[in-house]
């Protein structure tokens, strides 16, 4: 009997202690981003406009399967990109650092190494590919995520330095790399070469530049004069096999997939299937010969909407994966842009109204602090720990993804980050902090400074010209930043005046003129 007794003993403690295990690793239980850290998987567009999502105001672009991550999930309302141009909107984000500190606040190609623009010469020298490149040692996102225990891939566009420079994907936090180095290559969705780590992938595409004008002797109206601008090998159609066969690889282990596609920048070029069906919804439309930068395209309102809805099909493949996988409870997808749409190349902003309901047109979209240049449509989706159907006001810009993920993933963020974990916002739970003021300078076109702080939007925007006058709009009853209000707000001025002088440190590579003197 003691020892019936004692067997008893031992089996009833064996399955409490199982129990108690099995609570502890499940994906539901409360708690679990300390307990089973998620899956993070961070998608962004490149030039895509705050309303050209379905769920973000867009009729005539399908996007189901982006408006399914939003209708289950987290709508943002009110974030920010960290720059109205690439490169540095992409290192506020890595690096947690807004555009007054970050090390890259402009698209600076180095033109000292040779003549960069060449894209033949380029395609053949890496001497020749990519921008000014992070500094070795550089805390970033990846860096972070890997210490933490997660497996980190960035399959896209990167930007942040060439393939000979210590700025390269390995060596800022990222176990896998697939996709362009260089932004200038990316111009062409049918390129040589892609890069896997450090070594270049040659692709059966013919080499053709993405700056050319459609022969004046060549009929703009016929389809067939624009077939030389199309290869064999489309580079969006590789990187999302890069994406699913990094997810299936990782599949027992947290892993972070940061996914800035290249889609919709210009030159316009997709799939023929994706163009024709857009072709019969828009009917006849004028052709664009390549006047205004990259290249001709005979259906460029068809090719730009196409664009958008193959990345739209990409999103739709990577929730699919990771459900057939049984991954998708326990991973958290963001979806958002680099910056606002852009005004070459033959994409037609306003018949999309692609900033909706900001400006978009030249000197309010890409390239510019204005509304429609730098906010952008941000959605969170988390089966069981975001609720459907939300929306979040939450004043907010790429320097806090940094702090948010790191939360999420249960590793310490670093202080000196001007971020701030908006966590709270997307569970629901606990008392969210806020921004006293967000901040952007821009050393590049006009020269620009801006500031929201609350309702408040300052902008200086003409700094080149020696013009260091704020102008003051409030987007409560201003959404267009339409009306200056500085001469009734004084005060206001002079608070941003402020905020502007002490958020701004000079940096040597990327001047801000007439102001670091």
């Amino acid at each position: 009997m003691k020892t019936r007794g004692f067997l008893f003993f031992l089996r009833s403690g064996f399955l409490i202690l199982m129990v108690v295990l099995m609570s502890s690793l499940s994906y539901g239980a409360k708690n679990s981003i300390r307990k089973a850290p998620p899956n993070i998987v961070f998608i962004m567009a490149d030039d895509l406009g705050y309303g050209e999502l379905g769920y973000y105001g867009q009729e005539k672009i399908q996007t189901p399967n982006i408006d399914k991550l939003a209708e289950n999930g987290m709508r943002f309302t009110d974030f920010y990109s960290g720059s109205p141009v690439c490169a540095p909107a992409r290192c506020t984000l890595l690096t947690g650092k807004d555009p007054g500190h970050a090390q890259i606040r402009g698209n600076n190609e180095m033109p000292q190494r040779g003549n960069v623009w060449d894209y033949i010469k380029a395609s053949k020298d890496p001497n020749l590919e990519g921008q000014y490149p992070l500094r070795k040692g550089t805390k970033t996102i990846g860096t972070l995520l890997q210490a933490a225990g997660y497996k980190t891939a960035a399959i896209g566009k990167w930007g942040l330095g060439g393939p000979l420079t210590e700025g390269r994907p390995n060596l800022q936090g990222f176990d896998l790399f697939f996709g362009y180095l260089c932004q200038r290559q990316a111009h062409n969705y049918y390129p040589g070469h892609l890069w896997r780590n450090d070594k270049e992938v040659p692709l059966d595409n013919r080499l053709f530049s993405p700056y050319q004008k459609l022969p004046k002797d060549a009929d703009p109206y016929d389809p067939k004069n624009y077939t030389k601008y199309k290869g064999k090998v489309y580079a969006p159609d590789l990187m999302i096999k890069e994406a699913l066969n990094f997810i299936e690889k990782n599949k027992n282990r947290p892993f972070f997939l940061y996914y800035p596609t290249t889609i919709p920048h210009v030159a316009l070029q997709a799939p023929d299937k994706w163009v024709e069906k857009y072709h019969k919804i828009f009917g006849p439309e004028q052709p664009y010969t390549g006047n205004h930068a990259y290249l001709p395209c005979r259906y460029p309102r068809a090719t730009y909407a196409a664009m958008i809805s193959y990345l739209d099909d990409q999103v739709g493949q990577i929730v699919k994966k990771l459900k057939d996988l049984g991954l998708l409870d326990n991973t958290i997808i963001f979806f958002t842009s680099d910056n606002g749409p852009t005004y070459v190349g033959g994409v037609d902003t306003k018949f999309f109204d692609s900033a909706r309901p900001f400006k978009s047109s030249y000197g309010w979209g890409k390239g510019f602090t204005h509304e429609g240049g730098i906010r952008e449509p941000l959605i969170a989706y988390w089966p069981g720990h975001i609720k459907p159907g939300i929306q979040s006001d939450f004043i907010g810009a790429f320097w806090d993804v940094m702090p948010t993920l790191c939360e999420l993933a249960g590793a310490p963020a670093p202080d000196s980050t001007d971020g701030i974990s908006f966590v709270p916002s997307l569970l629901q739970k606990g008392k969210q902090k806020e921004h006293k003021y967000l901040y952007w300078e821009f050393p590049s076109y006009t020269g620009q400074q801006a500031v929201r702080m609350n309702n408040w939007k300052a902008i200086r925007d003409s700094i080149f010209m020696g013009n260091m006058k704020i102008k003051l709009y409030n987007l409560k009853k201003d959404i267009q930043e339409l009306h200056d209000v500085s001469a009734e707000h004084p005060d206001i001025v002079k608070t941003m005046t402020e905020i502007m002088k002490k958020e701004h440190v000079p940096s040597k590579v990327f001047p801000l003129k007439n102001i670091d003197k």
